[in-house]
């Protein structure tokens, strides 16, 4: 027989079995087959004959092989329809496959610490208590909520207690969380900017609230229309660097929000997802920290770190926080207990400011050059918002952007038009792409910045 033989962990047994699966699988072995005696198998591939009769005997009872007194041992007849349940199944996508990665909100995942967060996790588990290894509370680790009660109240001039703060699994999973308790509290609508991620708009749509849009201008959102939406009862906003058209919500409409909110008794959700990034100032502080009990918080370490710790975290008022915890319910979907402990490590010792502070250099250095080789490339092509962030919108003053965007060359790239932000309802007088600057590795920045220069209308 054409077996061929793996040995997983020194198991020879399971080893056997899996060779005979995948003979089966792959057609060498069909149905009905004779299979060699245990004891001629054995010989032939040099292990114990017992172990082989196992093996046999194992397969028997999954189904794989069949055996008659008298007949020896057979490929079984019902192993045809395991075949053809395998040849028929979709195969797996394969992600696509890019020559440089522009595509916006994705970080420089080579820069990764890797170092400094091995030694946070050995640290974490050294002193981890014996009941961290339980079951998670729905709240997330009490180390991990201390430390970021203490981190943004000092980077990002945020007010909040430990108590006061859920860890969830990302920014997705915690606005799922914060959907399903304003719809459980009676909330009809979510106002939100008339540009922004799909994916946000879905989830508040699955926990059936509508989603009015807010036009977007220099000034960031305008929050004066709130006045005329009646059934409106929280607006989400990413003040300090709207995403994707890249501009800061103006004071005087930060000041008009909060005053909205207090006024009607409506919430704000903010969604802070890159606001240590700011380029040529300090971060402007995060709008939770002028009225605590108006605005839900939303931050995470996925554009920071990396997004596969699926780290992010809730800062919440005190009249949502109960309400919040109810919606995970028992589904446990927090992130690890030892992702969460070395994430308090990493904040607690330092290397979380050290490892932004790095990052914050080379992401503006990298803007910096983008912006220098657009402007001395193309004179079509501006760039548009603030100097923060991990991406650019560039503005065309021609060019069609639905047509670049399908163009081979720029999918190679992962250059995102502005159209796939826009809300259904909005207006398209706007036109342009959305690139995303930090994603590629260091030592390959040079000859992707030359591609998307050499692609530019």
């Amino acid at each position: 027989m054409d077996l061929y033989l793996d040995r997983p962990g020194g198991k020879v047994r399971d080893g056997v079995m899996e060779a005979i699966r995948d003979a089966i699988r792959s057609g060498r072995l069909v149905p009905g087959v004779q299979l060699p005696s245990s004891r001629a198998l054995a010989a032939d591939l040099g292990v114990a004959r017992n172990t082989v009769a196992r093996a046999y005997a194992e397969l028997i009872a999954e189904g794989w092989l069949t055996s008659q007194h008298g007949s020896g041992t057979q490929v079984a007849q019902r192993a045809a329809q395991v075949v053809r349940s395998v040849a028929s199944s979709p195969k797996p996508r394969t992600p696509r496959q890019l020559d440089h990665d522009f595509r916006p909100g994705h970080p420089d995942l080579s820069s990764f610490p890797r170092t400094e967060w091995s030694r946070a996790v050995k640290r974490a588990l050294n002193v981890a208590p014996f009941e961290a290894f339980g079951y998670a509370d729905p709240h997330g680790r009490p180390e991990l909520r201390t430390a970021l009660a203490e981190y943004l109240a000092r980077a990002r001039g945020v007010r909040a207690r430990p108590g006061n703060i859920i860890i969830c699994s990302g920014a997705a999973e915690g606005l799922n969380l914060v959907a399903g308790a304003l719809a459980a509290a009676g909330v009809a609508a979510v106002a939100v900017e008339a540009f922004g991620l799909r994916a946000q708009r879905a989830s508040l749509v699955r926990a059936q609230l509508r989603c009015p849009p807010l036009t977007v201008d220099s000034r960031g959102a305008d929050v004066m229309a709130l006045d005329g939406m009646a059934d409106v009862g929280c607006v989400l906003l990413t003040p300090s660097h709207q995403f994707p058209l890249g501009v800061p919500l103006h004071s005087d409409r930060r000041a008009a929000v909060v005053d909205w909110a207090r006024r009607t008794g409506g919430l704000i959700i903010e969604d802070d997802y890159d606001g240590e990034f700011r380029y040529d100032r300090a971060p402007v502080g995060a709008l939770q920290g002028i009225d605590p009990e108006h605005v839900i918080y939303m931050g995470t370490a996925s554009k920071s770190l990396a997004p596969g710790l699926r780290l992010g975290w809730l800062v919440l008022p005190d009249r949502l926080v109960h309400a919040v915890a109810q919606q995970r319910g028992e589904r446990e979907e927090t992130s690890s207990f030892v992702d969460q402990l070395a994430m308090a490590e990493f904040i607690v010792s330092g290397s979380y400011d050290r490892h932004i502070r790095t990052m914050r250099a080379q992401y503006q250095r990298r803007r910096e050059q983008l912006v220098a080789a657009v402007a001395k490339s193309s004179q079509k092509t501006t760039v548009a918002g603030m100097p923060a962030g991990l991406h650019v919108m560039l503005e065309l003053a021609d060019a069609d952007e639905s047509q670049l965007c399908h163009q081979r060359a720029w999918r190679r790239l992962g250059v995102e038009g502005l159209d796939l932000f826009r809300h259904p309802e909005a207006g398209r007088e706007r036109n342009g792409l959305v690139v995303g600057f930090a994603a590629p590795a260091p030592s390959a920045w040079s000859a992707a910045l030359d591609a998307l220069i050499g692609l530019l209308p």
